[in-house]
């Protein structure tokens, strides 16, 4: 059995050097920021190839720029039946609009019980800023954990609007 290579590339911007990598079909498969938890690396046999994501840096340009509001990439996740269903869940998060972790449990049809389940497939999320898991928030309004930091969840959250511009200290 031959694996299908991995296509890799970075992207530097506000959040640090973005890593992108995709399947031969050019699909993005996943989008990691430094020191995420549970990020990708570069793995052995990988290929360093920027052209099957030139549609996703103009995207992720124009977005860290706030001119785009909704992202339009062909993405290719594997993941469990659950955890594509809270992935797709995600997807339906509009701009600038936070949701909790009990509203995606009811989005997908899962018992209230089901919020921690929920939590742990938004914090697997390969696809950090292109699907939206920085706009799941606690049912308190409390900005819970971030795979990429809390600091990168407030900047976006910022970047929309969901979060009012912090002031510097007097």
């Amino acid at each position: 059995m031959t694996l299908e290579p991995t296509y890799w590339t970075t992207v530097a911007g506000p959040l640090g050097r973005l890593l992108l990598t995709a399947g031969p079909d050019g699909a993005l498969s996943s989008l990691s920021v430094p020191g995420q938890k549970g990020g990708r690396t570069v793995g052995e046999g990988w290929r360093r190839d920027p052209g099957p994501f030139r549609a996703a840096e103009e995207q992720l340009a124009a977005y860290l720029a706030g001119e785009l509001k909704e992202f339009r990439l062909e993405l290719r996740t594997h993941g469990t039946e659950f955890r594509e269903r809270v992935w797709a869940a995600l997807d339906s998060v509009p701009y600038g609009v936070t949701t909790t972790y009990g509203e995606i449990a009811a989005r997908i049809g899962a018992p209230r019980a089901a919020v921690r389940a929920v939590g742990g497939a938004i914090g697997a999320n390969p696809l950090l800023i292109v699907r939206p898991c920085h706009r799941v928030i606690g049912a308190d309004g409390s900005l819970t954990g971030y795979a990429g930091g809390l600091d990168r969840k407030t900047w976006l959250l910022t970047l929309e609007g969901a979060l009012a511009p912090r002031r510097p200290p007097a």
